[in-house]
């Protein structure tokens, strides 16, 4: 777990492109979650996303072991295999198979069938697949700082373990996560993952077009969205804003709000939500999201989302925070760490203690803050 984050380098949009360079990100930001926590890490659940990442969905059927009895874990393991075989293309890797639905002698919206009676069990599943040699990339620069994989997790189903809430994927609801280079996302209908994909497009593309827009270098445009994030939380609401502080290497002392606002990043948002929209529309489920969108991720904080959200979708949003956590400072409860939270919680549902394996999880979530 590293909660201070490094800069990102060697990955644009959800892949690797620069091996060496992912790797020396990695073992810095590794060295300075084991100063902070006081442990050796040596295990890890990784989140990947981007636009290698596929889904479909796929039936399973089996009979029942033992008929006679009862539905037991073994029958579930065994529909869920059959969902899975399937024929999938050699450059392709399955990281996820979701059981969305059970169906028990004909009788379907079952969602845990163990030591129930019946002859035949079916099982509607949700397969996340992602593009086998980026895993492989990951896994090299893993293995090079001597880290073991325990398992590769979508990022959007990561984020939405740790935004969504249990009434929100019942109803219906989509998990929008904008990142910098990508924007993942995932549909629940009645309580389970239907759809996910992801995007090649999200907030690195509005810092691209501030520095177009005006006329400053990429490290400027950064500086100056991040702040005007930051103007929107404080409830700025003027529209010449002195930026001199910020010490840009260009000499930019004040901007227009409006200009910037309107007239740069508000294309830009309406074209990512666009392409939110084609991806519901896509999916076959946008008449089945009453609860509307959740937005996380870094990209969630930039000025303007929600309303222009609102009006491209016609749909309800809100900005995504982590709120299953405890322990953790308010800088942490923020949208860019809900991927991050989304994997701790995903860790302490699917780790099994051992006395080889991790310790106890609840004990570790319970103390964990920035100062141990």
């Amino acid at each position: 777990m590293c909660i201070r984050d490094s800069n990102s380098k060697g990955v644009k949009k959800g892949l690797i492109v620069d091996i060496d360079q992912a790797t020396l990100a990695i073992e810095e930001s590794v060295e300075k979650a084991e100063r902070m926590s006081g442990h050796k890490i040596n295990k890890a659940y990784v989140s990947v996303g981007g636009p290698h990442i596929s889904s479909f969905n796929s039936h399973g059927i089996v009979a029942v072991a033992n008929p006679q009895g009862e539905i037991s874990q073994e029958d579930i393991d065994r529909v869920v295999d059959a969902a899975r075989a399937i024929s999938l293309s050699s450059t392709r890797e399955i990281i996820e198979v979701l059981p969305r639905d059970y169906i028990v002698d004909g009788q379907p919206g079952i969602k845990n069938p163990i030591g129930m009676s019946g002859v035949r069990l079916e099982v509607d599943t949700h397969i996340i697949t992602a593009s086998q040699t980026n895993m492989k990339n990951i896994n090299r620069s893993l293995n090079d700082l001597g880290i073991e994989n325990l398992g590769f997790i979508f990022s959007g189903l990561a984020s939405a373990e740790a935004v969504l809430t249990e009434t929100e994927k019942e109803l219906g609801v989509v998990l929008v996560d904008i990142g910098g280079g990508k924007t993942d996302i995932c549909i629940y209908v009645e309580g389970s993952l239907a759809y996910s994909s992801s995007l090649p497009v999200g907030a690195k593309n509005i810092t691209n077009d501030i520095a177009v827009g005006l006329r400053i270098s990429l490290d400027s445009a950064e500086k100056v969205k991040l702040y005007l994030n930051r103007a929107e939380k404080n409830k700025k609401k003027i529209d010449e804003i002195n930026i001199s502080h910020l010490n840009l290497p260009e000499n930019l002392a004040v901007i227009s709000q409006k200009t910037l606002v309107d007239g740069i990043m508000s294309p830009r948002l309406e074209e990512i939500f666009k392409l939110i929209f084609d991806e519901i529309e896509k999916s076959g489920f946008g008449a089945s999201v009453p609860s509307g969108l959740v937005i996380t991720g870094g990209g969630a904080l930039t000025q303007g989302m929600v309303e222009v959200g609102k009006k491209v979708l016609g749909l309800p949003i809100r900005v995504g925070v982590p709120e299953k956590v405890t322990g953790l400072v308010d800088e942490i409860l923020s949208p860019p760490f809900a991927t991050l939270i989304g994997l701790i919680l995903y860790g302490k549902k699917n780790t099994i203690s051992k006395e080889s394996g991790f310790k106890n999880f609840n004990k570790i979530l319970k103390d964990f803050s920035l100062d141990n």
